[in-house]
């Protein structure tokens, strides 16, 4: 557990630092008490807990990653916190354990170009979104090629977004632009 702690202490550092905005990013999603949320990609829950105050007691937050270490952090620290509404999802192979039908938001922040077909995985999230549900994706935007982003690719330029999440069945809703080095869109399934 000490691994994924400091793993998971390191990533709630990145995204809590002031560049990154955290606090516009939470504005800008205009979340509501009682709604429910997927963070897909949860890594430490930095934005799962804060998720989790936002949303109250009648709300929801499903924290779901890939690293069973991380989740164990995200619980522990929910419930140091005094917070009773965060799930913690493990996900393996791209398939989700979530209530279908029930999702207001699902939250995908620098983890959309770590997901392999893409399309057909937005295309099957579908299922767990209400009707009026968001998909809210920030991702790093093209970067010089002899950076760790670059030489790992850990970006997809936002035409690519746009267009992956148009072939899944979605169209953009919103869009801002206070992020320097992310792009941060949010779409709404088509009908």
């Amino acid at each position: 557990m000490k691994v994924a702690s400091l793993k998971a202490r390191m990533f709630n550092r990145a995204a809590s630092n002031p560049k990154n905005k955290p606090g516009e990013v939470l504005e800008a999603l205009g979340l509501k008490r009682g709604e429910w949320v997927a963070d897909i990609g949860s890594g430490g829950g930095f934005f799962s807990l804060r998720f989790a105050a936002v949303v109250g007691r009648s709300g929801r937050v499903f924290a779901v990653d890939v690293d069973p270490g991380m989740l164990e952090f995200i619980k522990a620290t929910a419930r140091g916190s005094g917070l009773a509404n965060i799930e913690t999802v493990l996900s393996r192979g791209g398939e989700l354990a979530l209530p279908e039908r029930s999702i207001d938001l699902v939250f995908v922040r620098n983890v959309y170009h770590h997901l392999t077909d893409r399309v057909e995985y937005f295309r099957r999230l579908r299922r767990f979104l209400k009707p009026a549900g968001r998909i809210a994706i920030i991702e790093y935007k093209g970067v010089k090629p002899l950076t760790f982003r670059g030489l790992f690719r850990h970006y997809v330029p936002r035409e690519t977004i746009i267009e992956e999440m148009g072939k899944a069945g979605y169209e953009v809703s919103q869009e801002f632009t206070f992020l320097p080095e992310q792009s941060f869109i949010i779409f709404r399934a088509t009908n």
